[in-house]
């Protein structure tokens, strides 16, 4: 949830108040400084004479010089910028300039009335000042009161716009704070510059002993963490805000699990990614979201490679529209390439990302193309208009249960499709070639990753057969990409359940997708080609656990208010999936997320005379049938993949409880 800005206010018509404020607000921001001039100017001689003896001072000191005074101070506000601060806003900026201002009023004004003393001995005929007793203190009092009286009212009109509030419509939460640093401050800032009150703040806890019983914005510090649960019941706290943006997944999982014993709702702050990158603010309040539970830390890339590597470049991207490839050309774009060409099979999909990249790189030259890998005519046509320095291929199928239904797709789009664009990169003098590979190709039991296996083996082997430099890049699950997991599980919940996962023993990795692609950019940086680099995916996570995770986060309790049903293992499925930059095949990089897998080249003539063959035969063979065929071209491959259903019975509902008997410790 985004809070809501302070300038939603109601429509304001020509005939309110409001409104003329509003159109006249420099000329009234001027006339409230020149009255505040001349009080602070009355208030000085008043207390420099008791505000006694008005006929010693009125007429002879203050009258006389009232003008000039005033109209020095609002000289120098002008010049310094001091009279246009937005007085509900003000902050301690407003008051040190104010200050300023006033200093530099001080001086002009003791000038003036030194001048104005002394002008006899200079033989100009001024006597306005004959007395001896004209209190020099005036001149203090005056430099303070206009200090005080300018930022009082300042002051006193931010303190009425966020102490006296209506409320939102009904009583409004109480809110507990986790987390006391600036994001914390920022986020109590916004909320009570809110015009309507939308939170009653509780407090703040934080981990830092330094911080207990300090108050923020009049809000105290109360304690530590821990005290989530108690603090909950006996404040009656609704919601919990984590104001922890640079915490790391593990701190947040604790903190969630605190909330989640306290039974409240708990939203978050973006990213401190996002906050640094511009693509939210401080005062975005949303849902804690799965990736701040599995998220890991930011990627460092090596960006000067990376621009060498795409700068002034014309850059490819098949499968453009998808969700790797829609983010691989995000991330392209801000190393500045000469052009970037959008190959995409989905009309619409590809409709969406040119238009977003159009509108946010205006100085980027886009070419989006509508074709089929596997239409080897159209293919020819782009490349040879084009003439790419740098292909990622990303376009691919890649759902394992629906390329076991329909297995000579798989061949035709991962494999012939792959043949088809690195062919023709080769014939149209492309430098390198990068191929999005998946965690599925290791010891595949599946159709798709064994399809990918091949298509792997296919550009290895050409390396070695042209200019072009081919390199292969490896990761597990992508967090939120299409028709992954977390979608699907979210679109379960919102329609009130099951949750269905295949089986409790299930295990995947996982990346979010901005990451991916980054380090897809690092490995192409760094690849010579004959490469099959892969990524760190951090630490295999539980389908049962992310499921539990993300009907928590939905405000609902997994068992009770949503089901989890187990459906069994289906067809091509593994437990679970093999990727590791650790271990003897897998070679270090200078990147420590980044490896590389050690294999041993293919038989070219036997892989050409497979993939023609069986290109030539995949409309016409079963899904067994496919499967002992890949057998003989990728030994490792599984022939006799787990039947569906495998493992559970077909459909087995199962409260939390039962879940987690079934779930190993």
């Amino acid at each position: 949830m985004t809070t809501p800005g302070t300038e939603t206010e109601k429509q304001l018509t020509p005939g309110d108040w409001a409104f003329w404020t509003r159109t006249h607000r420099l000329a009234l921001n001027v006339a409230l400084h020149v009255g505040l001039f001349a009080a602070s100017w009355f208030l000085a001689f008043g207390l420099a004479y008791n505000f006694q003896q008005f006929n010693r001072w009125f007429e002879p000191f203050f009258l006389p010089l009232l003008g000039p005074a005033v109209v020095i101070k609002l000289t120098f506000f002008v010049l310094l910028g001091a009279h246009r601060g937005w007085w509900r806003y003000v902050g301690l900026r407003d008051v040190f300039n104010v200050s300023k201002a006033a200093w530099l009023s001080f001086a002009g004004i003791f000038v003036v009335y030194f001048g104005l003393a002394n002008a006899r001995a200079v033989g100009l005929d001024i006597d306005l000042f004959t007395q001896d007793d004209f209190p020099d203190s005036v001149f203090v009092l005056d430099f303070a009161g206009t200090i005080a009286l300018v930022c009082g009212t300042r002051i006193a009109v931010r303190l009425y716009h966020e102490e006296i509030r209506p409320s939102a419509d009904g009583a409004a939460p109480r809110l507990l704070i986790l987390g006391a640093g600036n994001a914390a401050e920022n986020a109590v800032r916004e909320i009570l510059r809110m015009p309507v009150e939308q939170y009653r703040l509780v407090g703040f806890l934080d981990d830092d002993p330094a911080k207990h019983k300090a108050r923020i914005h009049g809000v105290e510090v109360l304690g530590p963490i821990a005290m989530v649960k108690e603090l909950c019941e006996e404040e009656d706290v609704n919601e919990v805000l984590i104001a922890m943006p640079s915490a790391t997944a593990k701190q947040i999982r604790r903190v969630v699990d605190l909330c989640k014993e306290a039974n409240v709702r708990f939203k978050t702050l973006p990213a401190m990614a996002d906050l640094i990158a511009g693509r939210a603010s401080v005062s975005q309040i949303r849902d804690v979201d799965i990736n701040d539970l599995l998220g890991r830390a930011p990627v460092q890339l090596d960006d000067n490679r990376i621009r060498e590597f795409i700068r002034d470049r014309a850059i490819m991207v098949t499968g453009a529209g998808g969700s790797i490839g829609s983010e691989m050309c995000r991330q392209i774009v801000r190393f500045g390439p000469q052009r970037l060409v959008l190959v995409e099979q989905a009309e619409q999909h590809l409709f969406e990302i040119d238009n977003e990249l159009r509108a946010a790189n205006p100085e980027i030259s886009i070419a989006p193309y509508i074709g089929d890998i596997a239409d080897r005519g159209r293919m020819e046509y782009i490349f040879s208009r084009e003439k790419p320095s740098a292909v990622f291929h990303a376009a691919a199928h890649k759902h394992v249960p629906m390329m076991e239904h329909n297995p000579g797709e798989a061949i035709k789009n991962n494999v012939a499709g792959t043949r088809i664009i690195a062919d023709a990169a080769v014939r149209h003098g492309c430098e390198k070639f990068v191929m999005i590979s998946t965690d599925k190709a290791v010891n595949p039991t599946s159709i798709m990753g064994a399809s990918k296996r091949v298509a792997e083996m296919y550009i290895q082997g050409l390396n070695a057969r042209g200019n072009t430099q081919f390199v292969t890049v490896r990761f597990g699950n992508v967090l939120g990409s299409s028709g992954s997991v977390v979608p699907i599980f979210k679109d379960q919940i919102r329609r009130g359940g099951p949750v269905t996962v295949t089986h409790p023993d299930m295990v995947r990795f996982f990346m979010t997708i901005p990451e991916a692609a980054q380090l897809v950019l690092q490995s192409a940086s760094m690849g010579h080609g004959g490469e099959i680099f892969v990524l760190d995916m951090g630490e295999p996570v539980r389908i049962l656990d992310l499921a539990r995770d993300l009907i928590t986060l939905s405000g609902l309790r997994p068992g009770e208010d949503i089901e989890i049903v187990f459906s069994g293992v289906r067809p091509g499925e593994k437990l679970y999936e093999e990727l590791s930059i650790e271990g003897e095949d897998v070679a270090r990089t200078p990147h420590p997320k980044v490896g590389i897998w050690r294999n041993r080249p293919p038989d070219w003539d036997a892989l050409l005379t497979w993939v023609d063959r069986t290109l030539a035969e995949s409309d016409a063979l079963s899904r067994e049938e496919l499967r002992k065929r890949l057998k003989d071209i990728v030994p490792e491959f599984h022939v006799e993949a787990p039947a569906a259903g495998a493992g559970v019975p077909k459909i087995q509902t199962v409260s939390e409880k039962t879940a987690a008997a079934a779930a190993p410790a």
